[in-house]
């Protein structure tokens, strides 16, 4: 069976990574797109990232362009963007497709490991509703509905946490902080 860590992903310049290279660290996984509603989230996925950074905390930034196409440009562009307006400091991939028969295997896996999220509140589940709408419905194991779904995975692997697009940053700062204090 497979792990976080067998996979290799792609930085913006297109150097293999490893995601073993993280061993020991909390991640948190975001597909993201620099013209959506919720680009604003990279505010607080910047304030989360320096918080934590010094006590294991790694953010990667995958840029999708599958919803909307809210995520033009290459990656360079994205970078620059993201980097000027919100100055990010985290590391950001090479741009990837989430969903379909070209979806990248990382997200296959993250995917399969948690399937749902919980959308809480009545303003964020009108708003999942409406993207619904935007994004199409599928039976797709674990579809990923739109651009900012996250997931969290512990220092030893393990995915223990998907949130909806609607779930900014301080929303879920707590369950960030908790497995930071686990070592």
């Amino acid at each position: 069976m497979k792990t976080i860590y067998d996979f290799k992903v792609k930085n913006r310049e297109g150097k293999d990574i490893s995601l073993s290279d993280f061993k020991g660290k909390v991640l948190l996984i975001v597909n993201t797109a620099t013209g959506c509603g919720f680009t604003p989230q990279y505010e607080g996925l910047e304030d989360l990232y320096k918080k934590y950074h010094a006590k294991g905390l790694e953010i990667l930034d995958f840029p999708c362009n599958q919803f909307g196409h809210q995520a033009p440009g290459t990656d360079s562009e994205i970078h620059e963007f993201c980097t000027a307006k919100y100055q990010t400091s985290f590391d950001q991939f090479k741009k990837v497709e989430v969903n379909g028969d070209q979806a990248d295997p990382l997200w296959n896996y993250l995917k399969e490991q948690i399937q749902d999220e919980e959308v809480h509140g009545i303003k964020n589940k009108m708003a999942m509703k409406a993207i619904a709408k935007i994004g199409g419905a599928t039976k797709e194991k674990g579809f990923i509905k739109w651009n900012f779904t996250k997931f969290l995975v512990d220092r030893n692997g393990n995915v223990v946490e998907r949130f909806s697009p609607t779930t900014t940053p301080k929303e879920f700062e707590d369950e960030v902080a908790k497995l930071i204090s686990e070592k």
